[in-house]
């Protein structure tokens, strides 16, 4: 009679039933916050840059909830100013208006270019065209003295 009170307990019952698998939701893969505001200013064509608040409306235009999110928002824009992504032309803190650093631009445009020109700028003159460049100002400073300069360009080479 004890073992029928114990399997009808609360506990039991409880464990008996069938347990939930839980599934995890899967994380939205979006940006974040500091890659959207970088985006959003990008797009922006204004001259002064982008204001907090016309920052802001692009955000939420985008879909994210920036009532919710504001800290976030305030900390990756001054994270980004300390960064050098973005440049403050007016206000301090988060507050004012920003834009594109030039410098990071350029940077991000071309850094395949970069890599490319050195092992260009690598490449070692030849002793005639190393002593010809050291002569060069000479040359013309004072053009009467050309005939000069390719004389000692050749006995410099030889």
């Amino acid at each position: 009679a004890e073992e029928s009170s114990i399997i009808n307990t609360p506990c039991t019952k409880v464990q008996a039933k069938k347990k939930k698998t839980m599934t995890s939701k899967p994380k939205k893969v979006s940006l974040s916050v500091g890659e959207l505001i970088v985006k959003a200013v990008a797009a922006s064509k204004e001259r002064n840059g982008l204001s907090v608040a016309a920052l802001k409306k692009a955000l939420a235009a985008g879909g994210y909830d920036v009532d919710k999110n504001k800290a976030r928002v305030k900390t990756a824009i001054k994270s980004l100013v300390a960064k050098g992504t973005l440049v403050q032309t007016k206000g301090t803190g988060a507050s004012g208006s920003f834009k594109m650093n030039r410098v990071t631009e350029t940077k991000a445009k071309t850094p395949a270019a970069a890599k490319a020109k050195k092992p260009a700028a690598a490449a070692k003159k030849s002793p005639r065209k190393a002593a010809a460049a050291a002569l060069q100002p000479l040359a013309r400073s004072q053009p009467h003295q050309r005939t000069i300069v390719r004389v000692a360009v050749t006995s410099l080479c030889m």
